[in-house]
C-alpha cells in the first residue's frame, strides 16, 4: 500500500528570452505549485498594458519603445562585445511591450511629454451659462 506523503512536486515551466522575465516577476510573489496555472502567461499581456496604461505619454512611452528595439535588434552584438550588459538584454522584450503600450496610451489620452496635443476634439459642449 501506498502512503501518502507531505513532499510537493517541483513546478517546472519551460522559458524562453521573452517569458524568462515575466515569470521572474510572478515568482516574486510567490512560485505557482504542481499542477496550477502558470499566471506568468497572463502577465506578458497584462503586466505591459497595465503599465502602459499607467505611464501613457507618447514621447516617453516612444523612448522606452526604442530602448527596447534597438535592445532586441542589437542583443547578438551588444552579448559578444559588451557582456556586462546581460542583465539588461534579459529585459529587452518587456521594455519593448511597455513602450509599445505607454505610447498607445498616450495617443488615445494626447499626451506628449506632459503637454497636451489637442489631436481630438472634445465630445462634450460647452454652453454658455446666461
Amino acid at each position: 500500500m501506498v502512503k501518502d506523503h507531505e513532499i510537493k512536486p517541483p513546478s517546472y515551466f519551460k522559458l524562453n528570452e521573452v517569458t524568462w522575465v515575466f515569470q521572474e516577476i510572478v515568482n516574486t510573489y510567490g512560485i505557482p505549485t504542481y499542477k496550477e496555472v502558470n499566471p506568468s502567461v497572463f502577465a506578458i499581456v497584462t503586466f505591459p498594458f497595465l503599465f502602459g496604461i499607467m505611464f501613457g505619454d507618447i514621447g516617453h512611452g516612444f523612448v522606452l519603445f526604442l530602448v527596447g528595439a534597438v535592445l532586441c535588434l542589437l542583443s547578438d552584438y551588444l552579448k559578444e562585445k559588451a557582456p556586462g550588459m546581460e542583465g539588461l538584454l534579459g529585459l529587452r522584450y518587456i521594455f519593448l511591450l511597455m513602450g509599445l503600450f505607454a505610447t498607445f496610451a498616450g495617443i488615445i489620452y494626447n499626451d506628449l511629454m506632459a503637454i497636451p496635443l489637442w489631436i481630438w476634439d472634445s465630445c462634450y459642449e460647452l454652453k454658455e451659462l446666461a
